[in-house]
């Protein structure tokens, strides 16, 4: 069976655009023009994933996405916006977004993103980890904070969605070219330093030794991988 995608959009024409390009790759799709008939159809219908607008009539999408967390609703999130803001893609992610695209956007990266969140949905199942733990690290996954020996650790949106990718596929070497399509949406052609600089930020944060890392390891020649029980 299709996936069945739910499109919140206010503006008619990005609507039309973007859901016939989710039915060009196989997607069902729901529609609604505001946040109001968003949340209704979110709460009724069996969705595999909502697309979510910020700037909605009757309630935005920041209300939407909390109201459908707090109906204990777990189908993933992606936020569409035009705010190019930290806070407002961070704060997204606090009350629940899975991923977010900045508008203008290519049409490509946004189906990937699509792609990755089924994915990860499909990979994870229905009970998601919530709260892990390494080290000194305690990482809440649903509510997007980092701590350090009890102390919030900053870090940007896409390294905790990094992070978290990393913690969800624990003891698996992934290549760059998986964390650029899963974690940026981008395609495996694309040749970019983005992951090692990544990578490296999180050692900064994370490791007691970022130039002998004890959990987020290169696997040389081959790409990264997370062991969460530390040096033996």
């Amino acid at each position: 069976m299709n996936s069945r995608v739910l499109l919140v959009e206010d503006e008619e024409a990005l609507r039309l655009f973007v859901g016939d390009s989710l039915r060009n790759e196989g997607y069902a799709v729901e529609y609604a023009s505001d946040g109001q008939e968003g949340l209704e159809k979110a709460r009724k219908l069996p969705l595999d994933l909502i697309i979510l607008d910020i700037m909605l009539p009757r309630k935005d999408g920041f209300e939407v996405c909390r109201a459908i967390r707090a109906a204990g609703r777990a189908t993933p999130i992606l936020m569409l916006t035009a705010r190019s803001q930290t806070a407002d893609t961070v704060n997204g992610l606090k009350i629940g977004a899975d991923d977010y695209v900045t508008k203008p956007f290519n049409m490509g990266e946004l189906m990937a993103r699509v792609g990755a969140l089924l994915r990860r949905a499909s990979a994870n199942g229905a009970s998601p980890l919530s709260v892990y733990e390494f080290g000194s690290i305690r990482v809440d996954l649903r509510g997007t904070e980092v701590t350090r020996n009890g102390q919030v650790v900053d870090l940007s949106a896409r390294e905790f969605q990094l992070l978290r990718f990393l913690i969800e596929h624990r003891g698996e070497t992934l290549s760059r070219d998986v964390l650029l399509r899963d974690v940026w949406g981008y395609g495996a052609k694309i040749h970019t330093r983005t992951v090692d600089m990544r990578i490296a930020n999180l050692r900064q944060q994370l490791e007691d030794d970022p130039k002998d890392p004890a959990f987020i390891l290169t696997v040389q020649g081959l790409g990264y991988k997370f062991r969460s029980e530390g040096p033996e």
